[in-house]
């Protein structure tokens, strides 16, 4: 394996940020919209990246497994919100179920951001949206994704941007019924947490030194992304605004960490 640390890519996007917050904290020239960690080949099926916005985003949805072609991976992803201005928002699923028909139409004359669930976006808050989940992240967020690193969008409508849509595809996938409330969670930032537990990877929140339970629950290998504090792997100190992979969480030294997440590919 090479070196621990990986490698960042910055993805300038219209509806990003030229100042970016901490812990990157530096002007752009362009908007940046997500800044990735580029998967090593210890961990090829799983990407996490910052996003920052200043405009809403598409209403869209991934499609899952094999939908997109035989062999193609779905995209299940999951959010943990960092930051947010008053009145930031995220739309997550529909306020009731919604008909095939009735979404095509609501995606053609623009009625469908009435009709979907905005979620008031808070640092802590935590949602996973698994593939087929109909979602927009609005303006003023900055939150952590991680998810199944393949890059599939169908956008169903994009507020009369000039930007192709992909409605039949959209329509082909998408799930007309309400975001279910256990998908939803407050993380208590001085807490561990089992973020995630599914069929495509785990995700935990550690503070501070993780006990023998979740050493055990890594043995393999992993990515760590520290949030405050710094963690060392294979002799490489990992900041904030940067990620690692490791072998296994057993050879990475927490001793100055004070919050990081941790993800395995399942």
């Amino acid at each position: 394996m090479a070196g621990p640390r990986l490698a960042t890519r910055s993805v300038a996007k219209v509806w990003g940020r030229r100042q970016l917050p901490a812990p990157f904290a530096r002007t752009e020239s362009d908007p940046v919209g997500e800044i990735w960690f580029e998967p090593g080949a210890a961990m090829p099926d799983i990407l996490v990246k910052y996003l920052f916005t200043s405009a809403k985003l598409s209403v869209q949805v991934h499609p899952r497994a094999g939908e997109a072609g035989a062999g193609v991976p779905g995209k299940d992803e999951c959010w943990l919100v960092v930051a947010a201005e008053p009145g930031a928002r995220l739309a997550i699923g529909f306020d009731r179920p919604v008909s095939r028909d009735a979404m095509r139409a609501a995606a053609l004359d623009g009625s469908i951001e009435g009709l979907l669930t905005w979620h008031e976006a808070r640092p802590g808050d935590f949602f996973y949206l698994p593939a087929g989940t109909v979602h927009a992240i609005g303006a003023g967020i900055s939150l952590i994704e991680v998810q199944q690193n393949t890059d599939i969008t169908y956008r169903l409508y994009d507020y009369g941007r000039p930007r192709d849509l992909h409605l039949d595809r959209a329509l082909a996938v998408a799930s007309g019924e309400p975001y279910r409330r256990e998908l939803h969670r407050r993380v208590d930032p001085d807490a561990n947490a089992c973020l995630v537990d599914g069929p495509h990877f785990r995700l935990d929140q550690l503070v501070g030194e993780p006990g023998t339970g979740l050493r055990a629950a890594y043995r393999g290998v992993c990515q760590i992304l520290p949030i405050a504090g710094e963690v060392m792997v294979d002799g490489a100190v990992i900041a904030p605004g940067e990620s690692a992979v490791a072998l296994a969480l057993g050879g990475v030294d927490f001793s100055a960490s004070q919050r990081c997440l941790v993800v395995g590919a399942v």
